[in-house]
């Protein structure tokens, strides 16, 4: 994986420009970390101390050149669920009663208005 995405840093900054916040495999750590451990953009952002849209287009980023080399794919939805087989599904679907406090002169606090009209 990081053979495929160093090479593609260096195509896409052949010519140089602005250095990037995130070295090429951090952005790999983050993407992996993104979907292994279903961290939040702003929790990882906080950690490499980036913004999260640096997040949100690296991991982007990460995604497309994987799948743009050929070696790596992501299965479509459709593929994920031909093989699996769901016979029963149970929902718990009870409503529970939420108890709030009764409103009446004793619970409530009164002021005196001052100026009115």
């Amino acid at each position: 994986m990081l053979e495929i995405l160093n090479k593609q840093y260096e195509k896409e900054h052949k010519k140089g420009g602005k250095p990037a916040k995130l070295k090429v495999l951090d952005k790999l750590i983050i993407t992996l970390c993104y979907y292994r451990e279903y961290c939040t953009m702003q929790h990882i952002a906080f950690d490499y101390e980036v913004t999260k849209g640096t997040i949100c287009n690296s991991i982007h980023w990460v995604e497309n050149t994987l799948i743009k080399s050929g070696v790596f794919s992501l299965p479509s939805k459709r593929e994920l669920y031909t093989d699996t087989k769901i016979e029963v599904v149970l929902i718990d679907a009870t409503e529970v009663e939420i108890e709030r406090p009764k409103k009446d002169k004793s619970n409530t606090i009164q002021e005196k208005r001052k100026n009115t009209l």
